[in-house]
């Protein structure tokens, strides 16, 4: 288990309010939908994005399912809700 920092960005920072936290105790390998599940359960006003976010950890971006990714002790993970402008 490790621990890892949540990075909130866009419409995700306005509804959990924090720009970032710290989440100990996160098992891996851990589905990208787990996590998902992790941060609804600390942030249920994060669930009018589901369907619509992506993660992205170590520059890289994961769909929302059933992708297992490796966390490793102070990884940073960043929910990245659908950008809008133009």
């Amino acid at each position: 288990m490790n621990t890892v920092t949540v990075l909130y960005f866009a419409k995700s920072k306005d509804l959990t309010g924090l720009k970032e936290e710290e989440f100990t105790s996160v098992p891996t390998p851990i589905s990208s939908g787990d996590l998902w599940r992790l941060l609804l359960q600390r942030h249920p006003s994060l669930s009018v994005l589901q369907g619509h976010v992506v993660l992205a950890l170590r520059n890289l971006y994961v769909s929302i399912g059933d992708e297992a990714v490796t966390l490793l002790d102070g990884d940073e993970v960043a929910v990245v809700p659908p950008l809008s402008g133009g």
